[in-house]
């Protein structure tokens, strides 16, 4: 590796290091900006190398976006920024590492995490902030309490993960309601508030809505918020340098715990046991404890069971994956933060294209509104179809002929052996024809293929199925509403 840098490159990084000390603070520049090297560079790209696989992506996850931001605006050249691990870097001693951590790139695994996911990957978490790997705004200054226990490292709040700026519809309006019900409760409602639910979602957006609402009406309180994996992180760091008093007394002393990703914890055994403690202590105390997850307590494997009975013992609130409606009111909301006017048959497009999360959903409608005004071009249909295409082509249906078998028999209340019988009542022969119609409409088989499956029925007769499901749909809004909710339930 060329590790020679010129003095041009090097008092660029100084610059974006000073910027990076003021926005973060001291432990944080001590913890993770620090250690960072100049590694190589040429034309097109410069490398920061830090010292294990394990710091580079934590930095990648937590603050990579935010430095890039800053290189960018600093840099002339306009070189691409990358991380990578430098196993002798000078640097590989300015913070301690927990057993298991190697300096080979491309690994991150430490005893604790068994390969720990970086938090991004699978954030959440959050349904309502992110538009694809657009540079993140700077986070929410720490307050006087964090500053004053700078080992805590209580993670900085984003600024747009708002309850103002959160879509409340059907999947989450349990969640949110209980969000508001914390934040805004002189008391502890119920301990703990444990949300869960799936990637994108918006967990970590209430999580960061619950820490802005009490820091901003009652700033005496003192707000802990970080991910499981940092919680373990330092309680490692407490063991290595025979100091968990401090750590104790530290985590001990907050009014609200707020911890992200429990499920990371699953398995370290020894995290388990300080989180145990540290829970009953605040419990105890009448200090409320909030916790998101990708499942529910009694899901999460490798959790002790005093552990998990007592995730459950609060109220649990689920956030259920994203609907229609609420990809639509998610797209007009991001529409009007950009400042832009989409036709409705745009954002109707982009709801119905793409259904994982509304993560996917936002980052879709940043690259399109990016994209139109970088070339000048409308806001059209046509447009949201080239520039979306690989998404488009990731979320193309997937659908089996055999899952909707399954939910047209169980919402018609027949058995799924009824799809390929020789019965012919009409309480069996309509369900049949409707699974028929949405087979034909959501998966690419052809139609001999779905009369295969169908019991081996010919071709035509699938073809019969579809233009009398197509015209009862005219005729019937009843029958054409059971039709768009099975179509809806299969597509999301």
């Amino acid at each position: 590796m060329d590790t020679r840098v010129d003095m041009d490159a090097g008092e660029l990084w100084a610059r974006v290091q000073r910027q990076l000390k003021t926005e973060f603070g001291t432990s944080t520049y001590n913890s993770w900006v620090r250690p960072m090297t100049l590694a190589r560079e040429n034309t097109r790209a410069v490398a920061l190398g830090l010292p294990t696989a394990f710091m580079r992506d934590w930095v990648v996850t937590h603050y990579a976006d935010r430095i890039r931001d800053l290189w960018a605006g600093a840099d002339p050249m306009s070189r691409r920024l990358q991380f990578v691990v430098v196993a002798d870097s000078a640097a590989s001693g300015a913070c301690p590492e927990a057993p298991g951590i190697t300096g080979r790139d491309g690994d991150a695994a430490v005893d604790p995490p068994d390969g720990a996911a970086p938090d991004d990957a699978n954030r959440d978490d959050t349904a309502h902030g992110r538009g694809g790997s657009r540079a993140r705004p700077p986070a929410t200054p720490a307050s006087p309490w964090e500053r004053a226990h700078p080992t805590l490292a209580s993670a900085p709040l984003d600024p747009r993960y708002t309850f103002e700026r959160f879509v409340i519809g059907k999947p989450n309006l349990f969640a949110h309601a209980a969000a508001k019900r914390v934040a805004e409760s002189d008391h502890v409602p119920f301990n703990p508030l444990f949300l869960y639910g799936g990637v994108g979602l918006g967990k970590t957006h209430l999580m960061h809505a619950i820490a802005h609402h009490i820091r901003d009406g009652r700033p005496e309180r003192r707000v802990a918020y970080l991910s499981a994996e940092k919680f373990m992180y330092s309680f490692i760091r407490a063991l290595r340098q025979q100091d968990t008093i401090s750590f104790k007394e530290q985590f001990r002393s907050v009014d609200v715990l707020m911890i992200d990703d429990v499920q990371f914890i699953s398995g370290k055994e020894s995290t388990q046991e300080e989180f145990f403690h540290t829970f009953n202590a605040l419990v105890d105390q009448g200090r409320q404890i909030v916790l998101s997850a990708d499942k529910s307590p009694n899901d999460l494997e490798e959790i002790g069971n005093r552990l998990r009975s007592r995730l459950a013992m609060g109220l649990v609130a689920d956030i259920h994956p994203t609907t229609y409606e609420l990809r639509l009111g998610i797209l007009a909301s991001k529409a009007e933060q950009l400042g832009v006017d989409v036709s409705p048959k745009v954002l109707e497009f982009i709801a119905h294209k793409i259904i994982s999360n509304g993560r996917e959903v936002e980052g879709a409608l940043t690259r399109l509104v990016a994209h139109a005004q970088l070339v000048g071009r409308a806001i059209t249909l046509d447009a949201a179809r080239e520039v979306l295409h690989d998404l488009l082509r990731a979320h193309d249906r997937r659908v089996t002929i055999e899952e909707i078998q399954k939910k047209v028999a169980e919402h018609y209340n027949i058995r799924v052996s009824d799809m390929s019988s020789a019965r012919r009542s009409r309480s069996v022969a309509r369900p049949r024809q409707v699974a028929m119609y949405l087979s034909k409409q959501l998966t690419q088989r052809s139609l001999p293929e779905i009369g295969r499956k169908f019991g081996g029925r010919d071709h035509t007769t699938v073809m019969h199925a579809a233009r009398k499901v197509e015209e009862l749909c005219r005729t019937d809004s009843g029958f054409a509403e059971d039709v768009d909710l099975l179509r809806r339930m299969l597509e999301s």
